[in-house]
Formats: structure tokens, sequence, C-alpha cells
């Protein structure tokens, strides 16, 4: 547990990097994304695509899904579909409750699941099969989904299946062979980096769930976090949680732009502007001492306002 906790007055670690619904902000990107899948699946549509670059909150999304899921749903999740065919048949079995043996044939499995999702569909349940990083499912574990997906009664598909993953999901459906599933896909939704005002307000949320309704940041360094993060949830974690360590290390009880600059160029992964911001202004600092205007002067010498 981090060492600031009570440095701080916090119940719990704000910048966690698991995905804890808790924490979920109900940020415009991700509750249309959210409110997207559950009408979908209240109307047993086939095919649902979400897409967001790494560390936009696709598995938190999920976690939040499974969680909104009330008792008609019958929901299987898998975190890593690098399966084969033979292996996601064997593993929607198990999980729907089919009457299975390890050694059966494709074909006599096949013919147990469609039993088992008849039966779950005339006592009133949805089964719902939730995929995450889908980008690295193999080309024909792609296409024996699509076979089982065909499962359906006259009035409604027996299994829907939610597609997460990275934006190299959309190129792997955009090949010839696999334009059946993509005809299939009904909804998609986008996840969006946040913008300056909903990374603030994404700090802020995450800080209030941790038990501390007070500013532990200044508006200048929540400005830097949003810019040196490019807006990406999983970045304004890591750097967040390092501007506290830093604050903590110092003996402060308010972060300000200085450990926000030194968290952005401490981490690989921050923006090229941000970074170069960051730079700037850990240099800069001793000279304009941490004002405001400071960070105006860096900004401008970094590029300018975007």
């Amino acid at each position: 547990m981090a060492m600031y906790l009570k440095h701080f007055g916090f119940r719990a670690r704000p910048f966690s990097l698991t995905p804890d619904t808790q924490f979920f902000l109900n940020e415009q990107s991700h509750r249309d994304a959210l409110n997207t899948i559950l009408v979908s699946l209240q109307h047993s549509e086939g095919f649902i695509k979400i897409v967001g670059e790494v560390g936009t909150g696709k598995t938190i999304l999920c976690r939040k899904l499974l969680a909104s899921l009330d008792q008609r749903f019958l929901s299987s999740y898998i975190p890593n579909p690098y399966l084969t065919p033979a292996e996601l048949k064997g593993l929607v079995a198990r999980e729907i409750g089919a009457d299975v043996e390890e050694s059966m044939p494709s074909d006599q499995l096949l013919i147990a699941i469609n039993r088992r999702l008849l039966l779950l569909a005339k006592s009133g349940r949805q089964v719902v099969l939730i995929i995450d990083e889908a980008q690295a499912m193999p080309r024909e574990t792609i296409e024996a989904l699509r076979l089982l997906t065909n499962m359906e009664t006259e009035k409604r598909k027996l299994l829907q299946v939610v597609l997460l993953g990275q934006p190299e999901l959309d190129s792997l459906l955009d090949r010839s062979d696999l334009r059946q599933l993509k005809q299939r896909i009904v909804f998609s939704e986008y996840l969006r980096p946040f913008s300056v005002p909903g990374a603030k307000d994404y700090i802020r949320h995450r800080l209030l769930q941790a038990g501390v309704d007070r500013d532990v940041f200044t508006s200048t360094a929540l400005w830097l976090l949003a810019k040196g993060s490019g807006g990406i949830p999983r970045l304004l974690n890591v750097m967040a949680h390092k501007s506290l360590m830093l604050a903590y290390g110092s003996g402060a009880y308010i972060v300000d732009s200085k450990q926000v600059a030194k968290a952005i160029v401490d981490t690989e992964e921050s923006s090229r502007l941000g970074r170069l911001l960051a730079l700037r202004w850990h240099l800069l600092w001793p000279i304009l001492g941490g004002t405001s205007a400071g960070l105006l002067i860096a900004f401008k010498g970094a590029g300018g306002w975007l």
C-alpha cells in the first residue's frame, strides 16, 4: 500500500492501476460505450465492438459492464482471447454449463452448446460473451466465434458477443475473409482520451472516491497532468501516483507543477508535447520560481497553445 495514504488522508490508493469499478468515471466517451452495450444487449443484437488505444479504460469498462448485468444475463469474460477454435468452443461450453466431455468431437461439441443455449433461452437467460484484447484473437478463432453466433431462434440470437480491443482490431476486421463477421457488428463505439477538463474531472473523481474532498493538486498541476498524459487514463494514474510520492517525500500536502513535471519526465510513455513542456519547466523552475506565468513561458517555448 502506498506510503502516502495517511499523509494525504486517503482511505485507498486513488491511482492504482487495478481496474476497480469504484473509480469508474462516467465520462461521455465511456458512458456512451457502456450505454450502447447495455441497450444492444437488451435488444439481443449480435456483435458489439468497442475500440480504444492502450490505457483508455477498456478493462475497467468490461468490469463495469459485468457489474451492470442483472440475473437475466449469463456472462462469460475472456481477458486473453489468444485461443485455438477448439479452446474457444470448450471454454464457451464450460462457461454456459453445457454437457460436454474433453475428447468430444467438434460437431458434437457444437450440438451440446446449441442444446444448452436453447435451454437457457427458454428459461429467460441471455448469454453474453465479453472478449477483451480482441485484436489478439487468431483469424481461425474469430471464424469459429462467428459460427457460434449462428445459433439462434426465430426471435433472437442465442449468443451475443462484445468485442473490446485496440485499433488493430479494426485492421483485423477489415480483412476480406472476415467480412461476414464485420457485417454482423451492429454497434461500434470508440473510447477517446480525456480532454483537459475531462482529465481534471477524472483526477478529482478518483481523489473523492479515495476519501478526500479537497484540492490535492493545484490547478496548474492538473493542467500539466492532462497535457503530459495526453488524456490517457492509465498514464494519468501513473503520473498522479508519482507526483503524490514526490510531494510526500518532500513533506508537502499539496501537489504542484514541480512534482508533476518530474513525474512526466520520469514516465517514458508521456506525450511528446507534455514531456517537452515538463523538461522545460523542470529546467526553468529555479529561475521562474514555480509561478503560473513561468509555466506559460515554458509552454510557449514548447510550441504554443493547442
